[in-house]
């Protein structure tokens, strides 16, 4: 059997664009004299489409579409992900199935498990499958399932949907996904998928979307593997991708273990280019980004990636020194846009944070400091500067914070969260020295200086990171128990150069800043745990 993978990149609710990456496929797997095409989960959608589920005439009109389809199944058969109508009586009246298109016939089989944790909800929108059965493609049993499927065994579902129909004679298991990425994920799931298809003896052919939708980011990594869990052939990581399989040609398979994926600093590059690009190119967002340079470390590194997702030409860095900025500071940020090629403009904030101290002194009386709010409203200015060119030039402001000053708090409402974006948001300190390392590969792209001066907010004279902060090999090692980990303060190792009394305080600060974090922009996730729609606490508690 001759299967063709397509793995595409749609848009969440644009139908007749993501129609058209189905028909587009069809086509070419017909003129490669493939017997079947297989696209990702809920294609004609784009996933995750959320609450446009509930809008009226969204699932009507996708089904219109689904429909049209069957005009591109007159050379080949078709599966692909879409929602379907639940059969009454249902507590959610939709379901979301793979569904094969071939001889004039839909046979469509609904995802038997939905997951409600970390970003998924599905059950809020779905009904599961109750039974799981094969469908028919000439003389091969075909075993249709839906992404969360494969991972009955990971997760501890009591059902094993892969199992079940290859006990019911599949000879082809086809899994279309929609899989969002994190750093570690494709491997993971290649593991899951092919010791699958050893335990069942059953080959499986695993399709995933692409692209970047709001916070998610999805990498591809399509494969297909022979009934002793070998891999037959993959699909890049990070870009659409077509490929073509014969099953039953096993010459060149090879372990999953042996299967070479980018490094994880390469992916962490990969992936957040896509989600930047994929945000601005599927909003329409042509005058591009503007980003605050500070001549530190991660206004250089979103710059390097905002330039490699968009173009020189569509980012602009805006330098804003004020009283307390470095010579070097500006300098690095003027010689980051030379290495970059994009447009840097500097202005002096002083004369605006003078104006603000004659303000503080007629609202709080005539004091030499004002304390953290005479330090914050320079942040302020620099936000409200920001959003200025943002309304100007209709350019999307891309928050610099990264995840470990997030987590603590270590950063200004209204000021440096600004933004429509929040690239660095899901990625720790030693991450974004990490991208700044492998930016500099060939070419100094990113200052020398800007990499190995201390880290400093310059909010006040001589200031550095350290001055508030642990270290941030403590501080991240700290964080990443605390949240990925989900361990409370009792539970954290103390790592090298701290103590228990340093733990508390950071797990403490966590959650202190949650209502910050809430008001903070759309995150792009690339861990197994960010801050967003997979990380749901109260604002207001009291445990520990």
């Amino acid at each position: 059997m001759r299967v063709a993978i397509a793995q595409v990149n749609p848009t969440v609710g644009d139908l007749t664009g993501n129609k058209r990456l189905v028909e587009e496929a069809a086509a070419k797997a017909a003129a490669e004299r493939a017997d079947l095409v297989v696209l990702p989960e809920m294609v004609l959608t784009g996933y995750p489409p959320m609450d446009l589920l509930e809008r009226d005439g969204f699932v009507r009109d996708q089904l219109r579409v689904l429909e049209e389809l069957q005009a591109s199944t007159r050379d080949i058969a078709i599966a692909l992900g879409a929602v379907t109508l639940a059969p009454e009586p249902s507590p959610q009246r939709l379901m979301n199935s793979a569904v094969l298109l071939a001889n004039g016939q839909q046979l469509a089989r609904a995802k038997t498990l939905l997951p409600t944790y970390d970003v998924f909800d599905e059950r809020r929108w779905f009904t599961a499958a109750a039974v799981r059965e094969t469908v028919p493609l000439g003389n091969t049993k075909l075993g249709l399932t839906v992404c969360e499927d494969t991972w009955a065994d990971a997760i501890g579902y009591p059902i094993d949907p892969v199992g079940e129909l290859a006990a019911a004679g599949a000879n082809v298991v086809v899994n279309l996904a929609s899989s969002p990425w994190h750093v570690g994920k494709t491997a993971e799931r290649r593991a899951i998928v092919t010791e699958l298809a050893s335990r069942h003896e059953t080959p499986i052919v695993f399709v995933n979307q692409v692209g970047g939708n709001d916070e998610l980011i999805f990498d591809g990594g399509s494969f297909a593997c022979d009934e002793s869990g070998r891999v037959l052939a993959t699909l890049p990581l990070f870009e659409p991708g077509f490929g073509v399989i014969d099953l039953d040609d096993a010459d060149g398979a090879i372990s999953a273990a042996d299967v070479v994926d980018p490094d994880s600093t390469a992916q962490l590059e990969a992936g957040l280019v896509l989600g930047i690009r994929d945000y601005f190119r599927k909003q329409g967002l042509p005058p591009g980004a503007v980003i605050g340079l500070s001549g530190g470390i991660d206004s250089a590194v979103t710059a390097h990636l905002a330039e490699r997702a968009l173009g020189a030409e569509r980012v602009l860095g805006i330098a804003m020194p004020g009283p307390f900025s470095s010579e070097h500071s500006v300098e690095d940020a003027l010689a980051l846009g030379r290495h970059l090629g994009i447009e840097v403009r500097s202005v002096d904030i002083t004369p605006i944070y003078d104006a603000y101290l004659r303000l503080f002194r007629e609202l709080f009386g005539d004091r030499d400091d004002f304390g953290i709010a005479q330090q914050n409203i320079q942040s302020r200015i620099r936000g409200a500067t920001l959003m200025a060119a943002s309304n100007a030039e209709g350019r999307l402001v891309l928050a610099t914070g990264n995840k470990s000053e997030l987590s603590v708090g270590y950063c200004t409402l209204y000021g440096d969260t600004v933004g429509g974006l929040a690239v660095l948001g899901d990625v720790y300190k030693r991450d974004v020295y990490a991208l700044a390392r492998r930016a500099n590969e060939g070419s100094i792209r990113i200052p020398l200086n800007t990499i190995e001066k201390p880290p400093s907010a310059e909010l006040a004279p001589d200031q550095l990171d350290s001055d508030d902060l642990p270290t941030y090999d403590v501080l991240d090692a700290v964080l990443e128990q605390a949240i990925e980990g989900r361990l409370t303060a009792s539970g954290i190792a103390p790592p090298p150069g701290s103590n228990e009394k340093v733990v508390v305080d950071i797990v403490a600060r966590v959650d202190r800043n949650e209502y910050k974090r809430r008001q903070a922009p759309l995150v792009l996730r690339i861990s197994p745990k960010a801050f967003g729609s997979g990380r749901r606490l109260p604002i207001v508690h009291r445990y520990g």
